[in-house]
């Protein structure tokens, strides 16, 4: 069994993961680490990292980007393993996070999807399959009304993965109302929409002449996100000082 510490166990997807391990086998939380609401419920609860005593063999994050310095400090200096989940880092704290790596353990990705991820895996194949053959590629990105930025974080990885599996020979296109001109070659276009609560919905079309293959992910629950921090745990605790994605995690 996975002895894990939960950070950021209070916030919402704290509250998932940890229902999540409680029906695992293979994993159990023996400390969070939270700074608002100390309770405490199946496991103990400090307010600083710095004041948790429990041995554990991973950390799963779910926090937000101010305490990540903090972690990652207390990470290299435990030599404790950490699926790294807080978004907002800044370009320092994102070079600080590859300093960490060059001595312990750390699992960074854009999602953290098994699905998604997969996804990224299966695109690479296709595009440079597909691709050179005549087919054009667009993705199509559907998430709810909050989401403030756009296109997600997501539909930029799975771009990203296929543009460097062609050497980088794609331009990303995000707008065409203002051009009046065929569709170049080159272009891979990504369109977002917004609206009612879709957690999140990518579809990427590679379209040919008289056929089309569409490649979709649909997420009905944010609980797909702590499935694989909770897998991503598993697989990164014991393992040597790195940089890791999800991509290691699904082989």
């Amino acid at each position: 069994m996975t002895k894990v510490i939960m950070h950021g166990c209070n916030g919402k997807m704290g509250q998932m993961i940890t229902g999540l391990c409680a029906a695992d086998p293979e994993i159990e939380i023996v400390a969070g680490i939270d700074a608002f609401n100390q309770t405490e419920g199946s496991y103990p609860v400090f307010k600083d990292i710095y004041d948790c005593d429990v041995e554990a063999e991973a950390i799963i994050d779910f926090s937000n980007a101010a305490a990540v310095d903090r972690l990652l400090d207390f990470c290299v200096e435990k030599q404790m393993p950490c699926v790294l989940c807080s978004t907002g880092l800044s370009a320092e704290q994102l070079e600080k996070v590859k300093a960490a790596s060059e001595k312990v353990a750390i699992l960074k990705s854009a999602n953290m999807s098994l699905g998604i991820n997969m996804l990224i895996k299966m695109l690479k194949e296709a595009v440079a399959t597909l691709y050179p053959a005549g087919f054009d590629v667009e993705i199509v990105e559907k998430h709810h009304n909050l989401k403030v930025d756009a296109p997600s974080g997501t539909a930029l990885a799975l771009a990203d993965s296929m543009n460097d599996e062609m050497g980088g020979i794609f331009e990303y296109v995000y707008d065409r109302s203002q051009v009046r001109q065929k569709r170049e070659r080159k272009e891979m276009g990504i369109s977002a929409i917004r609206g009612g609560t879709i957690v999140g919905d990518h579809d990427v079309i590679f379209a040919g002449n008289e056929e089309v293959v569409t490649f979709s992910h649909t997420a009905y629950s944010k609980g797909v996100f702590g499935k694989g921090a909770i897998q991503a745990a598993k697989f990164l605790a014991g393992k040597p000082a790195g940089l890791y994605d999800m991509s290691d995690v699904i082989g």
